[in-house]
């Protein structure tokens, strides 16, 4: 018996073009996998898209491997991950399983779960699905464990949810379960949701977390690289990275430099380095003496252009200015009103009288302090906001 196991693949989870598209492939990759050694039964434990309602185009992707799945008779059990849950029902998984693409082995009721056997192999598979938040701990604290502890055969408990004796460093706060939580006597357990590669011995035999299938954030490139799956034959394991672009990452300290030190200190790297076809992620921390904004990271990001695709991040970038804003106590709005008037005399804007300066700056400010709206997806939120600030800009 040989199966392969992953999870967490995403699919549409980002923005970038190109690394939505290498996230497919990425897909498309496991599933040669999967046929190349001729597994008798594929588990994905949940997130198979990154919500419960995918574009169309992502769909289209996602059925068309999972059909070379169904054609070669290599069916595929799943749990719903916490992107993939809806507490109205309405997931595009539903619709895969009507269309016997996938089959979901969640069939709790009351406390209980059944199991699905696999026609070819007699294994025998369940599962919890995960909930946004964590909720799925309710769930647990019902769940009847003594009927599925006393099931006879090679067993497998599927389930996407952290586990407080497991989690990775710096994942300490994230919600989970304890292991007791889970039920013991099983051969195989197949987690997703929290992404890092991990195995261990349990029960009859091991408990693993195979990771994203494709790095999910900056984080993952910078950590991981690449996501992968795992192969299990009987009690043997084998972690297989699907590398489909080289990773290289960048950090800069730039903690005390002046605006033009940091940025040659940053061009003299990037230009010095191999960059052709790689994703390349660049990492700048640190207090700069001066403005951020005058890094100008449009001329900096010149010396990537052989790159695959470049991504940045300047969360931990601070700049140290001399300006200085004295606020009284008040409202949000006279507060943001009093900041208006401290700054404006720093900040000048062109072609605009003082008076317009102010209802300018305030306008501006409220167009950015603006909600999504019930029901609006993030999509069309960023696009009215855009558009609001444009007309606000003149542009």
């Amino acid at each position: 018996m040989r199966f392969a196991h992953f999870a967490d693949c995403h699919i549409g989870g980002w923005k970038e073009e190109c690394l939505r598209e290498l996230n497919l492939q990425a897909f498309r990759k496991a599933i040669d996998i999967c046929i190349e050694k001729n597994v008798d039964f594929v588990l994905i434990s949940g997130d198979l898209f990154n919500t419960a309602l995918p574009q169309i185009d992502f769909i289209k992707e996602a059925t068309k491997e999972l059909r070379r799945l169904r054609d070669g008779r290599i069916p595929v059990y799943m749990v719903p991950g916490s992107h993939d849950y809806s507490p109205s029902g309405k997931t595009m998984l539903k619709v895969l399983e009507k269309a016997k693409l996938i089959h979901n082995v969640v069939n709790f009721n009351e406390g209980r779960l059944s199991f699905t056997i696999d026609p070819k192999t007699n294994v025998k598979i369940t599962g919890l699905w995960g909930k946004k938040g964590g909720l799925e701990k309710s769930d647990y604290k019902v769940l009847n464990k003594n009927e599925l502890e006393l099931e006879e055969g090679y067993k497998i408990f599927m389930f996407h949810t952290a586990i407080n004796e497991f989690k990775p460093r710096g994942m300490e706060s994230m919600e989970g379960e304890d292991v007791t939580s889970l039920p013991n006597n099983f051969n195989y357990y197949a987690g997703g949701h929290v992404h890092y590669i991990f195995k261990k011995e349990y029960g009859k035999g091991y408990l693993t977390f195979p990771g994203a299938l494709f790095p999910n954030n900056f984080k993952e490139l910078e950590e991981w690289n690449c996501g992968g799956l795992y192969l299990v034959e009987e009690n043997n394991l084998d972690y297989v990275p699907i590398k489909l672009k080289d990773v290289v990452s960048f950090t800069f300290d730039v903690d005390g430099k002046d605006v033009d030190e940091a940025k040659q200190m940053i061009i003299s790297t990037l230009r010095n380095g191999d960059l052709r076809d790689k994703i390349v992620t660049i990492r700048v921390r640190g207090e700069l003496n001066g403005k951020a904004s005058d890094l100008k990271f449009k001329e900096i990001l010149e010396y990537t252009q052989d790159a695959f695709h470049v991504l940045k991040n300047t969360a931990k970038l601070k700049s140290k200015t001399n300006l200085k804003v004295n606020l009284k106590e008040g409202s949000v709005q006279e507060i943001e009103k009093e900041l208006v008037k401290e700054v404006e005399s720093e900040v000048k804007i062109k072609e605009l009288t003082k008076e317009d300066e102010v209802r300018f700056t305030e306008n501006l400010m409220v167009m950015l302090d603006k909600d999504r709206g019930e029901g609006e997806k993030v999509q069309d939120f960023e696009k009215r906001i855009i558009s609001e600030v444009e007309k606000v800009l003149e542009l």
